[in-house]
């Protein structure tokens, strides 16, 4: 067994953790015993880049139950949890991840996964793939396929795919409706307060939140913002999202208007230079600015360095800039994710279904490897409609919940079906 991590030692808290989300994780409970019979990966070497807590940890004993030998990091330097990582190698898994890793150290503990010679890829992002194709092409063919995330990292591998680049099928796990309709939604809006509520102690009533991006983690981020008392502010450039926002009962402006009125700032976009050097010199004294899209550009944390001339620590995640104007601007967890830079990320019920349609797209690629395109533009898979309604029907049966079938008769009316 090959690991790289900090502390071995660390690892009882971490299975302590690990422990608590599996009690409340039902749907991958189900998995883990139907894989522990079936070993759909039985034989296969499973490299996965996913933000290394307890709950992932989980769906990589799962996958370890279906057969799989699995080779683990972290998509985030800052979302590492060090005992997290000692409890998976103390129970048999390979892991090359710590927290804080330098951006060398973090680009080496991805090669040495990616060295192993994968046949499946899990990836949050796109770091996997991108670099499988760059410095491994020539453990390509050995690849059935992998599973996405991430909005940003689909993003990525639609650009790819547009080139005629991407070499193996991808399964667009955010896409489906059990993991971007919840996991975006409800576990970023909740998430992102955990963390800047744990990380500031101050209080989000009366304050105006700006939140960049009204996508489905954007719509989420703002809901909670409002049942916090918050003012929320909201900055588009889709103007159908941005009506979206309006109807929704929020404001609608640029940055560049939101910059001076704004408290806490929040971009979850996707996109980079979302907040930059002209906005940070408007901003009030004290406002605070985080980020809850994949990587850290969205909030131009070297830019607002440069014209600082005073940076120093104002409390664990935060970091405060000092502006030539007087102003002090507090950046939280480096502009890295706030939700899992800074706290536990989503909660553990819906990581349960993001993590179920992980692991049974995962199955799939493996039972449809003959069967699934590898020609150039023809690389992306979206997750089975049967695969997001066994997950629901999952959650539901949990729930206790029942609902209608239709009728023969309502199917003729609805379908023309016989």
């Amino acid at each position: 067994m090959a690991s790289e991590i900090r502390n071995p030692e660390l690892w009882p808290e971490g299975r302590l953790k690990i422990d608590w989300v599996r009690h409340h994780m039902p749907l991958l409970n189900g998995l883990e015993r139907e894989f522990a019979q079936e070993k759909p990966f039985k034989g296969l070497k499973i490299a996965l880049s996913v933000h290394l807590e307890a709950k992932t940890a989980y769906l990589c004993e799962t996958l370890a139950a279906g057969g799989a030998e699995m080779y683990v990091t972290g998509s985030n330097p800052l979302s590492t949890q060090d005992d997290v990582a000692a409890a998976l190698v103390h129970g048999g898994l390979n892991v090359f991840a710590w927290y804080g890793a330098t951006s060398e150290e973090y680009e080496s503990h991805i090669r040495k996964v990616l060295e192993q010679g994968p046949d499946l890829i899990i990836d949050d992002g796109g770091d996997l793939v991108n670099l499988m194709h760059t410095e491994f092409r020539h453990l390509i063919p050995g690849v059935i396929g992998g599973c996405e995330e991430t909005t940003t990292g689909i993003l990525r591998l639609q650009a790819m795919d547009r080139a005629g680049a991407l070499c193996f099928p991808m399964m667009l796990v955010n896409n489906a409706d059990c993991k971007h309709l919840f996991d975006n939604r409800y576990g970023t809006g909740q998430s992102v307060w955990d963390g800047i509520n744990r990380t500031t102690n101050l209080i989000v009533a009366g304050k105006n939140v700006v939140v960049a991006g009204y996508g489905w983690c954007g719509k989420g981020v703002a809901m909670r913002a409002k049942g916090l008392g918050a003012e929320v502010i909201v900055t588009e450039i889709d103007p159908i999202k941005a009506m979206e926002a309006v109807m929704d009962g929020f404001k609608v402006m640029t940055m560049e208007q939101a910059a001076s009125l704004g408290d806490i700032f929040v971009t979850v976009t996707g996109c980079d230079a979302v907040i930059t050097g002209n906005h940070f010199m408007l901003m009030k004294d004290g406002a605070i600015c985080c980020n809850a899209g994949h990587f850290d550009v969205e909030v131009d944390v070297r830019g607002l360095a440069s014209i600082a001339k005073e940076i120093k620590p104002a409390r664990r995640n935060i970091t405060g800039y000092l502006l030539d104007n007087g102003n002090r601007i507090y950046i939280l967890a480096e502009g890295r994710l706030v939700n899992l830079a800074a706290g536990d990320g989503h909660p553990a019920e819906i990581m349960d279904m993001s993590f179920a349609i992980q692991a049974l797209s995962a199955r799939y690629l493996v039972q449809n490897r003959d069967r699934i395109a590898r020609e150039p533009h023809k690389m992306l898979n979206d997750v089975p409609r049967s695969i997001d309604e066994e997950v629901a029907r999952r959650k539901l049966a949990y729930w206790g919940c029942e609902i209608d079938v239709l009728t023969p008769e309502q199917r003729k009316y609805l379908y023309g079906e016989e």
